[in-house]
């Protein structure tokens, strides 16, 4: 194997929406070197690669980064970072500016002002988002581009972070990269439940389907404290296209409604759980399936929804149009997608202090990798790279950096190459993916059984997923794509050992259909208004609950 050994001031993860623009936050207040590595390419990578329609995290006018802390608070059932969230709201509006500058179209009134939609969020032409951004970090010297290349370990040392490991897909380059810090910002995880739609059509998901919890299994595996990964996120989607449903809702204002035509959100609650609980509910009580209500809004909401579709899932768009019904003749059939584990929507993730650094030293995450702080979107993703990005350079003021060691580097190298040469088991990737999803749907909360489950079940989960770990290690690649199937099984086995550990140890149900726990049904405000932390010690995940950080209080880490 070739092997290439590389040293950087700032090594930067995954070229996402937060990893771009941390690079673009370095570049302009600093000489530091940058290196980005991304598995695939940083023009459409990460949930922005095929576009948006709006920007659902703004500071609109009337309102304060005080007000979008009580949304996301409220909306969480209190189960969230105060401090993460106000650091966050207080830079949506300038990072969403700067966007601009760049060339993001935003939608504008006759007076110049921006379009609101709703409280929060802003109307945009945002198809072209990411390339915009992957053209300025381009055009940037002092930063390096790596794409193709998919980190896997870190090296960590007395809690130190030295560099990473990883090889590039296309030509097996093997990659040994010293960084004096590193920023996290590979995504959350999809594909750990079995979808709506599996088999030939499994990609057709919510979440992007190549985000693995790569930076999730990572930092587990590392010692590093996660949190919250027991709240998993949900999304409540059009039927089929799983297209988003927020543009029906908030711009013509389309309720939902089950098959009788009664509106059932405000019976069961209007956080995003309640309404992905709401639609279950309705479903098993025989008054499904159930809609957002369309029929009969105007020629121009026609228009606007067929557009907005096009941005961002135009799968919905044409289905429109086969079927012949514009949205106006026909309600829009609505379910629930399987679970993710994602810190962008919910709180799933690195633990962290308001600098974004992440319990080992030299470490920071940002993004939906970075935990604690719900609600996030495309703009607080932007924020938390420009608060990881100007905490690094605070870092490295203080700090010189470390070199992996050699033996570690080989334990790496012979892992690769062992996946390479040996000659496979009776089981391929995609068969133990298969039967990891299916342990997941069936005894950890999936969609076959309506997001609910119980402990014993959850032991069940665990012992199999376990099994199935096992079983990874006699996976054969014929090739890197295929040594990178491998590694991105394993990074969701890992993490699904986390997932099941956080539900084992909430005993409560605090948010319907998210973590619905059937031997504990009710919220228990007096015992479990608390976070549930975990970390890894000696091959053994450990639970950790911490008290809640109180409004108006910060959070810090004292490594």
């Amino acid at each position: 194997m070739k092997i290439e050994r590389c040293k950087t001031d700032v090594l930067i993860i995954g070229g996402g929406t937060a990893g771009c623009y941390a690079a673009l936050t370095i570049a302009d207040q600093s000489d530091a070197k940058v290196l980005i590595c991304e598995k695939a390419h940083i023009k459409r990578s990460g949930c922005l690669a095929a576009g948006v329609n709006a920007l659902n995290a703004y500071i609109t006018e009337g309102r304060v980064p005080q007000d979008y802390v009580d949304y996301a608070r409220k909306d969480a059932d209190g189960i969230v970072r105060g401090d993460l969230l106000l650091t966050m709201s207080e830079r949506l509006n300038q990072v969403t500016e700067h966007m601009e500058r760049l060339g993001l179209v935003i939608l504008k009134d006759a007076n110049g002002k921006y379009v609101a939609r709703g409280n929060r969020n802003l109307k945009i032409n945002g198809e072209n988002m990411k390339p915009i951004l992957a053209k300025a970090v381009e055009a940037l010297p002092q930063v390096t581009i790596k794409n193709h290349v998919n980190i896997t370990d870190f090296f960590v040392k007395d809690n130190r972070i030295q560099g990473t490991f990883g090889f590039n897909i296309q030509d097996g380059t093997m990659y040994v990269i010293e960084a004096n810090a590193v920023m996290i910002a590979t995504g959350g995880a999809a594909g750990l439940y079995k979808p709506n739609h599996p088999g030939f059509s499994r990609h057709k998901m919510w979440y992007p389907p190549f985000n693995t919890g790569a930076g999730y299994a990572m930092g587990i595996r590392a010692g590093a404290e996660m949190t919250t990964f027991e709240m998993r996120f949900i999304a409540l989607r059009c039927k089929d296209t799983i297209a988003p449903t927020g543009t029906l809702a908030q711009g013509v204002g389309a309720k939902q409604v089950n098959s009788l035509g009664e509106v059932y959100e405000t019976k069961y609650g209007l956080t995003t759980s309640e309404r992905v609980y709401g639609t279950v509910s309705e479903n098993l009580a025989g008054r499904g399936p159930c809609y957002l209500r369309t029929e009969g809004i105007t020629p121009e909401q026609d228009d606007s929804l067929m557009k907005a579709y096009l941005n961002m899932a135009p799968s919905q768009t044409l289905k429109w149009i086969e079927n012949g019904r514009k949205p106006s003749q026909q309600n829009v059939e609505i379910e629930g997608t399987e679970p993710y584990i994602v810190g962008g929507h919910t709180a799933s993730g690195y633990w962290v202090d308001t600098k974004r650094a992440t319990t080992i030293e030299g470490l920071y995450a940002a993004g939906d990798v970075a935990g604690g702080c719900p609600q996030k979107y495309v703009t607080g993703a932007l924020a938390e790279g420009e608060i990881a990005a100007e905490s690094m350079l605070e870092f490295l003021r203080s700090h010189t950096p470390v070199p992996p060691e050699e033996a570690a580097v080989q334990e790496h190298l012979a892992e690769a190459a062992h996946f390479l040469t040996t000659d496979g088991g009776l089981f391929d990737t995609e068969q133990l993916e298969d039967a990891m999803q299916t342990v997941m749907d069936t005894y950890a909360g999936g969609i076959g059984t309506n997001y609910r489950f119980h402990e014993k079940e959850l032991g069940i989960a665990d012992d199999k997923i376990a099994r199935l770990t096992e079983l990874s290690d006699q996976l054969h690649a014929a090739d890197y794509q295929e040594l990178m199937y491998i590694y991105e099984l394993r990074e969701r086995l890992l993490v699904c050992r986390s997932v099941i550990a956080h539900l084992k140890a909430r005993k409560e149900t605090r948010w319907h259909s998210f973590a619905e726990n059937l031997d504990y049904p009710e919220k228990d405000d007096a015992h479990w208004k608390k976070y549930v932390n975990s970390r890894m010690k000696n091959g053994k995940l450990e639970i950790v609950f911490r008290d809640l950080v109180e409004e108006g209080q910060n959070y810090e880490h004292c490594h």
